[in-house]
This record gives C-alpha cells, structure tokens and sequence, in this order.
C-alpha cells in the first residue's frame, strides 16, 4: 500500500498493493497500523455505500459538528473525488485536491475532519464505498456550493452538462458564507 501526498498535505491518495491472476484479484483496501502512520489514529465507525449515474454530483459535505474523516473509493465506474479545505487557520484555506478514483485504478482517498467532500460521476454509473470517523449528523449537516466561483473547482462535467443535483446541494452556500471550522 502506497500513501501519496497532495497539494493539500493532509489529504492523501491511498494507491492499494493489487496481486492478479486470470482468476481476478486480491487487494488490502484497509490495514489499520499503515493508515495510522501516513494519516489518522482516529477509528472508524460507520461504513457507507452509494450508487449514482452519470452526471450526479454529490457535494459538498460536511458536518459542522461531529466531523467526519472519510476514506473512500470507487467499487464500480469512476468519479472526479473532491476535497475542499474548511479550517480557516489552515494555510490551505478554502482550497481543494481533486482525484480520479475508479474500479480500474482502484485508488482511495483519505478526506480528514474539516473538509468539504463530493464526487461527480464521470462513468455510465458508480457506486462508491466509504468508511467514516464519526456517525452522520444531520442537525450538523452542511453543503458548500459545488461551482463556487471562488473555490474554482475544474469539474470534468461530461459534455459540459451542469450536473443532477440534490435539493440540498442546489441550495448549499458560497465559501463566504459557509460555516467552517476554527
């Protein structure tokens, strides 16, 4: 298992150790001891599973209290995974590391506490797994708007279509008036 670093230093590409044959494969997608050396000592707690189509965004999340680290990645299909940084005294502010993950590279991505996630599906559909550091919170649930004029996240939009989104997320707010962590 390899752990590579982004521009945001505490978001980490996690790249999985695949052993193959023409029987298929095996990978360790979790190996406690290692992620605890490269990204966290915090244990998990809930495991979440969805599936979209082509198109959906999702995001971007987070809980205000209770924050959720995420460790996610893509089971079937592929999504251009974001992270956007919401600790107002973090050099890396309001800045955000987008990834490729997919069922082909089988990449994860480590999204600590304090920042925003989403994904958009890039593939006909995707479902998407991910282990989470403290339960969903829905009191403290919050959505930061996906095309933020400030945050200029480069989503790979299929077609250059908008993307489906949720009520929710139609909704969300601008960095600006976004409640972030301390």
């Amino acid at each position: 298992m390899k752990f590579i670093d982004t521009e945001i230093p505490e978001v980490k590409i996690i790249e999985p150790s695949v052993f193959g044959d023409d029987r298929g494969f095996f990978m360790e997608t979790f190996r406690e001891n290692l992620f605890e050396r490269h990204c966290n000592s915090r244990p998990f707690v809930q495991d979440n599973h969805s599936k979209s189509r082509q198109g959906i965004l999702r995001g971007l999340h987070y809980q205000i209290k209770n924050p959720q680290g995420k460790l996610v990645r893509v089971v079937s299909g592929e999504v251009f995974d974001v992270a956007v940084d919401l600790r107002r005294n973090s050099k890396t502010f309001g800045q955000w590391v987008g990834v490729v993950l997919s069922s082909e590279n089988k990449r994860q991505l480590w999204v600590p506490e304090g920042f925003a996630h989403g994904f958009y599906v890039t593939s006909e559909s995707a479902e998407f797994v991910y282990k989470c550091t403290d339960y969903y919170s829905p009191e403290h649930d919050r959505s930061l708007l996906w095309n933020d004029p400030t945050l200029n996240i480069l989503w790979p939009l299929v077609d250059g279509k908008a993307p489906e989104l949720s009520v929710k997320d139609e909704n969300a707010a601008s960095l600006q008036e976004a409640d972030t962590f301390a």
